[in-house]
């Protein structure tokens, strides 16, 4: 909302912005050498939090399929013992039939639940070995958790020191870069972070030295380096496309 109201409050000068963007590279430059002692902390740590979150998915997971076959022995289990129970009673059944064809029926009712008890029994040989093999897998999935826990608490640690070492350099810094921002429109502004972005050395505001650019370092002809030094009009160079300025050192 602060960059929608700062042209409205103050008409700078084209040369005032142009000075305000490149105070707000010299500024931003100091700011990514902070950035550069954390070097790929910040990364490794990102890394490190999405690779224990996949981790941590994947244990919740495999316990919930352990807990599905912990489930299904229980119920064949419970299958077995009734069935077992119906045998029995089809076997007293049998003492009080009163022809062949009900001890037959019943005798194919016996052999059905005998059946029925082979199968679940088959079922509990394979639950058992696939919970054996599920807490495997638990085990080496926790153990690969713990590791990177560590490593990440590690890393964590080292970035904070890193962070409580500079933060008073970033507050400054980022009051500094609050300040220019205030000087430059938001179209010139996005044009700006536009060109940083794009660089490989995040420099997207540079001085002629040498009557060259001083991030490509091509020459700039004489007229264009007098357009420059007036300081009318955002200059552009033709070779890299970051923004041209005079050095206010040099002119003083």
């Amino acid at each position: 909302m602060a960059a929608q109201k700062k042209t409205a409050e103050v008409d700078y000068s084209m040369q005032e912005k142009i000075l305000a963007l490149y105070e707000l590279q010299k500024i931003d430059s100091k700011i990514d050498e902070i950035n550069k002692i954390k070097g790929e902390l910040p990364l490794e740590v990102q890394d490190l939090e999405d690779e224990l979150a996949g981790l941590e998915t994947r244990i919740a997971h495999i316990n919930s399929e352990i807990e599905e076959l912990n489930a299904l022995t229980k119920q064949r289990k419970r299958e077995i013992d009734q069935a077992r129970i119906m045998i029995s009673n089809y076997k007293e059944q049998q003492n009080n039939v009163r022809n062949n064809r009900e001890f037959d029926a019943i005798s194919k009712e016996i052999e059905y639940q005998e059946l029925e008890i082979e199968l679940a029994e088959k079922r509990l040989k394979e639950y058992a070995a696939g919970i054996k093999a599920k807490k495997a897998q638990l085990e080496e999935t926790e153990g690969i958790a713990a590791d990177r826990r560590a490593d990440l608490e590690v890393k964590r640690t080292e970035l904070a020191g890193i962070e409580a070492e500079t933060a008073d350099q970033m507050a400054e810094y980022e009051a500094q870069e609050a300040a220019a921002k205030m000087k430059i429109d938001e179209r010139l502004l996005a044009a700006y972070e536009r060109i940083r972005h794009n660089v490989r050395n995040g420099l997207a505001v540079v001085t002629v030295k040498r009557d060259a650019c001083g991030g490509c370092f091509n020459r700039i002809p004489p007229q264009r380096q007098a357009d420059i030094r007036l300081g009318k009009k955002i200059m552009i160079c033709e070779y890299c496309g970051r923004i041209l300025v005079a050095d206010p050192d040099a002119a003083e």
